[in-house]
Formats: structure tokens, C-alpha cells, sequence
């Protein structure tokens, strides 16, 4: 089967999207929500798969949460080993909202400071990088 350059050109484009299309989502969310909330917590116990678990399960029930347009909760990725890389973090929540008016209900909503009463005894430690699209 002979191969033109078109073909060729068509798969690899195919494979670039392919390889971008996790990333998208994400980018199409900050797009359409410019607010940005990205919390990091560092657990008590972080050797406890229990804690950890308990916190993302809190962390979940904020989606809930009329001015959340979208969130994210994740742990520690195994990526390279580098100076400017902090990972001693053990639990991040990233969330996005339409305007900063969403973000301050969000802040006393009856549900955030339900997960706060149940949740903050499993962390010593939270960092809060709040940003809007420019």
C-alpha cells in the first residue's frame, strides 16, 4: 500500500490530537469559567490511604455546590524528580467558576462548610492559589 504525504500528514495530525484530547476538557473549562481555585493539602497522617480517602471523598461532595462549574481532585503524580517541583503535597482540589461572585458563595455555602466541620481534622497544612483568566 503506497503512503502519500496527505495520508501521512492526516495520521499524524490524528495522533497529535489524540495525544492533546485529555488536555481539553480542562482547557475548554478555565475558557468558559475564568475563576480558578486550586486548594493543596498536606495530611496529618499522609502514610493513612484511609485520611486520604476520607479527604477526596469530602473534596467530591463539593461539586454539589450550585457555583461549582467544574472540579478536579487529585493526589501526587510520579513524575521526574525536579527542583522546581513540590510534591509534598498529598491532596489538591481544582475547581472553576464563572466570576468572582461564584467563588465567595462557594466560600460560606452551607456544603463547604459542612466538608470543613467534617474534613479539616485530617490536615495540617492548606494552600490556596486563587487566579482569573487574563
Amino acid at each position: 500500500m503506497k503512503t502519500t504525504r496527505r495520508k501521512f500528514l492526516g495520521a499524524a495530525a490524528l495522533a497529535g490530537a489524540g495525544a492533546i484530547a485529555p488536555v481539553l476538557p480542562l482547557a475548554a473549562a478555565a475558557k468558559k469559567h475564568p475563576v480558578v481555585h486550586h486548594v493543596f493539602f498536606w495530611l496529618k497522617n499522609p502514610d493513612s490511604k484511609e485520611d486520604r480517602d476520607k479527604l477526596i471523598a469530602g473534596l467530591k461532595t463539593l461539586s454539589k455546590i450550585e457555583t461549582v462549574r467544574d472540579l478536579r481532585v487529585g493526589v501526587v503524580a510520579s513524575t521526574e524528580k525536579r527542583e522546581v517541583v513540590d510534591n509534598s503535597w498529598g491532596v489538591s482540589e481544582l475547581m472553576f467558576f464563572d466570576d468572582l461572585a461564584g467563588q465567595e458563595a462557594y466560600q460560606s455555602h452551607p456544603i463547604h462548610l459542612e466538608f470543613i466541620r467534617n474534613c479539616s481534622h485530617l490536615w495540617s497544612k492548606v494552600i490556596v492559589y486563587d487566579s482569573i483568566d487574563v
